[in-house]
């Protein structure tokens, strides 16, 4: 189908979340993870998306249930063990984790199923975004190099949005576009600092290794871009009040694939992809917002460029 991107999500969680609005106790039931995150902001800029996930056990069969009131296509494969999930407090207004358990890991029929069916879809899509689990030891990193060399190899974009050893593995593979927050970079012993001289070395190692474009968001500071061309920018989003900051870089990679999967250039996506990300942290559903104020916020993002760029610095 044209325009639209396949989610690679093979881990979901179902979110529990404790609030309180005045004297009221509330209950949040939602599909969460990384990849359903980013599919609920793709959709919600108006981009038809397939999510290629595996669900089982008891929680899996509720999780199945919130994802079809989702407004996407979903493909699901029965895993043999238990889906994962988490139960979060925010009562007192910050978030406190009372238990979790980001699932069991996949076996091999698992990942050879859930295989076929992603690389179906993604055959089918201009764009997939392959997105990581809540924890490294749930999906063998071996399945993203995999998807990553065949999508490409077949004329697909590939879009990734990982760290630690499943990063290593889709740069094997080959990415046109990787998202990676400075954090990730520093905790993988990528980066020497979070400096950005040292984020951009970083980011032009990660090139070399088989990323065409790199984009690394710095959580409050501008996000750094290194694109196919070898142009560097920093990525200055509109400031906004914090509500949230959880799924920012989310939302950020989900607007960067939902504007390649629409035929637009790099610096576009990059601009969208910010506007996503601000608009996220003042919302505290993560992946949520609305197009119309995407595409307000997208005419504020500005890019300056680094390393004797000669573009200007409201580049468009």
């Amino acid at each position: 189908m044209d325009e639209q991107v396949m989610v690679f999500a093979p881990a979901p969680l179902l979110t529990v979340t404790i609030e309180q609005q005045a004297a009221t106790v509330e209950l949040h039931l939602h599909a969460g993870g990384q990849g359903v995150w980013q599919t609920r902001m793709i959709a919600a800029l108006g981009t038809p998306v397939v999510l290629c996930v595996a669900l089982g056990g008891e929680v899996g069969g509720a999780l199945r249930k919130l994802l079809s009131q989702e407004n996407v296509t979903v493909r699901v494969i029965e895993r043999l063990s238990g889906t994962g999930w988490y139960v979060h407090d925010r009562r007192e207004g910050s978030r406190r984790e009372i238990a979790e358990n980001p699932g069991e890991p996949m076996v091999r029929h698992d990942i050879d199923e859930l295989y076929t069916v992603t690389l179906t879809e993604g055959l089918r899509a201009p764009v997939s975004v392959l997105s990581g689990p809540a924890a490294p030891d749930v999906v063998d990193p071996d399945i993203y190099r995999r998807l990553a060399a065949d999508l490409t190899a077949n004329g697909g974009t590939v879009v990734a949005d990982l760290s630690g050893a499943h990063l290593a593995a889709v740069l094997e593979g080959g990415v046109a576009v990787l998202k990676v927050s400075h954090e990730e970079l520093l905790d993988d012993g990528l980066a020497e600092d979070d400096s950005v001289p040292a984020l951009l070395d970083a980011g032009r190692r990660l090139r070399e290794r088989g990323a065409a474009s790199v984009l690394i968001s710095r959580a409050g500071e501008p996000a750094l871009a290194l694109l196919d061309d070898d142009t560097a920018l920093q990525v200055h989003a509109p400031p906004l009040e914090l509500a949230e900051h959880r799924g920012a870089g989310d939302s950020m990679t989900a607007g960067v694939a939902s504007v390649l999967a629409r035929g637009g250039d790099l610096r576009e996506a990059v601009r969208v992809g910010a506007a996503a990300g601000a608009l996220n942290v003042t919302r505290h559903g993560l992946g949520t917002g609305r197009a119309e104020a995407v595409r307000e916020l997208a005419g504020r993002v500005r890019f300056t460029p680094l390393d004797g760029d000669s573009g200007s610095d409201d580049d468009r």
